[in-house]
């Protein structure tokens, strides 16, 4: 999403013939099909980190089943299934085809949890309440079922989360969905207890959609210099980083609002940092 966007050559040609009809369509002669991959360094007062994040993976969650039942994805795959240009041309599907009508979604999965990500990713509940518009949207006859442990809806978003609580066809269980399975139709059967009534359920849905949490994308082991950071994985600021700082969910799990405010506030200290260097060799 660089801005102003610019053109790129898919790597998945180089070797085709396509790509040198890429090569002969370009008017400009940017293309060098025979570059090769080189090291540059050069020196620099600070460094910022904004190498991003990634989903947690939903397989490491052995209770739900994910690496096992065709009819349990994550909320990243979710929103590509609902995207008009995704693979099922935004048909709200399960794996044999059929119509995704009873959808229900397991917040906090592998979040908040000390077997696998401690905290909380802010961005999961938010998503969740997005998503369950689409499957209202797209069926007149759709059931959503939300299963939380706590609702993160913050400052505005609190109007959007009654907007969703309200909906007739729209349930939220206080659980913390303990595992689930399938029946002989590959149904998947959320099973649990509801800690509001402390009534056990076996519920049946036609798709469980997970909402993993966030995790940096640049594992502990990954990072060429010494940088302090949490049991999380993400860059703590921190004095002994010197000049080196993180930007936006290198340094926490955020939104977009709170990264793209984080990212300003990390360049604005990389500035101050260049210019006392400077200001001290004149």
């Amino acid at each position: 999403m660089a801005h102003p966007m610019q053109y790129v050559i898919d790597p998945r040609i180089i070797g085709t013939d396509d790509a040198q009809k890429a090569k002969d369509a370009c008017k400009y002669d940017a293309i060098d099909l025979d570059m090769e991959a080189r090291e540059i360094k050069f020196p620099a007062g600070a460094v910022i980190w904004a190498t991003g994040w990634q989903p947690y993976d939903a397989a490491k969650i052995q209770p739900y089943g994910y690496d096992r039942f065709d009819n349990v994805i994550t909320n990243v795959e979710f929103e590509r299934m609902a995207d008009p240009k995704g693979p099922t041309g935004g048909k709200l599907v399960r794996k044999d085809g059929k119509e995704a009508k009873n959808v229900a979604f397991i917040q906090c999965a592998g979040s908040r949890d000390r077997n696998h990500l401690y905290h909380c990713s802010r961005i999961c509940c938010m998503a969740s309440l997005k998503q369950t518009h689409y499957v209202v949207d797209a069926y007149d006859d759709a059931k959503v079922t939300i299963y939380y442990i706590d609702i993160r809806a913050i400052d505005r978003f609190e109007d959007f989360y009654q907007t969703v609580k309200d909906m007739d066809n729209v349930t939220f269980t206080k659980s913390k969905v303990a595992n689930v399975i399938t029946d002989k139709e590959g149904n998947p059967i959320c099973c649990g207890v509801d800690t509001e009534g402390y009534h056990r359920y076996e519920n049946a849905h036609d798709l469980v959609v997970l909402a993993t949490g966030m995790e940096p994308s640049v594992a502990k082991s990954d990072f060429p210099v010494d940088i302090v950071i949490n049991r999380e994985g993400f860059i703590e600021p921190d004095a002994a980083n010197g000049g080196v700082f993180a930007a936006g969910s290198a340094s926490d799990a955020l939104d977009v609002n709170r990264a793209v405010q984080h990212a300003t506030g990390a360049a604005l200290k990389a500035i101050q940092v260049v210019n006392r260097v400077a200001g001290a060799e004149a």
